[in-house]
């Protein structure tokens, strides 16, 4: 064999080379699964639907098990999100089961912002992996991967159509899971012939789950657990994840190319988010300092204003008082002439009283003379 035909390319640079003898990269797949196994797998399944339409015996059904938990009221104010955690093990594979369940969904009166927190909840988990993809100390081989990897839309059979909330719910998650079953769950098993199946009984009949004629159980669990995990898991974070990291990253500033469509480096993207960081700070910087320059003039204009009333106002005061003042002096002045124009008459009087006395004793003393001789 020419050696030309030997370092045949494929691909840029790329040789095909024969080997001689065994080498042994041909048990990385032996090896990938080793790790696999011994790591463990997760898996996160969010339930969505009103009380009462059996999400709970569902999970149950498809994970052949009784998972612990609450019957949850219809009195919630609110919609709220409950994640519980498993650790499941089947022959020697490990998994960690989150299901999340949506606690009061469909029973308030206005329903309007029901699917908001069950949006918010998906992405708030893409950003807490984010989060800690974008931390200098990374653990991400031990971070508990919360991402929703399935999500279970359950609704009512009642045979007519859908909700207005039900469409409003799927139209929101529309880009997060797509294909419909009729499914029915039980945890009971019922004798039928010579095996105990699980099955519900009804007055009309008895509807086995796992038989095909009657529903979709098995094809909504070899969809969902036997064939398409996995694929499930990758397409959260290939798909989902990537497209919320994307415009996240986005809108914090983060670009691959430049206007140029030249690379646009880490360190070059982060410089830039500075300096714009820098001048808005700047530009805020300034405006405040303009905002409170003019707080302070306003405030120094309403001090003045406020100094000018109360010199009016003690002035005001000032001449009021000046003139009590004197109206007060003017009546004092008064009563001194009063008192001393009653002290002068007083005198003249004891004075008149006094002479009159006098005047009195004389003649007294002369008639006593005249009786003597």
């Amino acid at each position: 064999m020419a050696a030309t035909e030997i370092a045949r390319q494929v691909g840029e640079g790329c040789r095909t080379v024969p080997l001689s003898g065994h080498v042994g990269f041909d048990s990385l797949p032996d090896q990938l699964v080793n790790k696999s196994v011994s790591h463990g797998f997760c898996f996160n399944i969010l339930c969505v639907g009103e009380t009462g339409l059996g999400k709970s015996t569902l999970m149950d059904t498809l994970f052949n098990t009784k998972f612990e938990g609450e019957p949850a009221s219809h009195s919630q104010p609110g919609v709220q999100l409950k994640s519980s955690t498993y650790d499941l093990q089947e022959s020697n594979v490990h998994l960690k089961l989150t299901i999340v369940s949506t606690v009061g969904f469909g029973d308030q009166i206005n329903k309007e912002d029901s699917y908001k927190s069950i949006v918010e909840f998906i992405d708030a988990q893409f950003e807490s992996y984010l989060q800690e993809e974008l931390k200098i100390k990374r653990v991400l081989h031990n971070y508990h991967d919360s991402r929703i990897h399935a999500c279970l839309y359950f609704i009512a059979p009642t045979g007519h159509s859908l909700k207005s909330l039900d469409l409003v719910t799927m139209k929101k998650l529309d880009s997060k899971a797509h294909l419909p079953f009729a499914v029915i769950g039980s945890t009971e098993e019922i004798k039928i012939g010579n095996k105990m199946m699980k099955a519900r009984q009804y007055p009309w009949g008895t509807v086995q789950v796992e038989n095909e004629a009657h529903c979709d159980f098995v094809k909504l669990r070899e969809m969902l657990i036997r064939v398409n995990m996995e694929d499930l898991r990758e397409q959260t974070h290939t798909r989902h994840y990537e497209l919320y990291r994307r415009c996240k990253l986005e809108e914090m500033g983060f670009k691959d190319t430049d206007p140029d469509s030249k690379p646009f480096s880490l360190q070059e993207t982060y410089e830039a988010k500075r300096n714009e960081f820098l001048g808005e700070l700047q530009k805020k910087e300034e405006e405040m300092r303009q905002m409170f320059v003019q707080r302070v003039k306003e405030k120094e204009a309403e001090l003045k204003e406020a100094e000018k009333e109360l010199h009016e106002k003690f002035d005001r005061l000032k001449k009021l008082h000046q003139d009590e003042k004197k109206k007060v002096e003017d009546k004092k002045k008064s009563l001194d002439d009063e008192v001393n124009a009653f002290k002068q008459r007083k005198t003249a009087a004891e004075l008149l009283q006094s002479q009159a006395q006098q005047a009195g004793g004389s003649q007294t003393l002369k008639r006593d003379k005249e009786r003597k001789n």
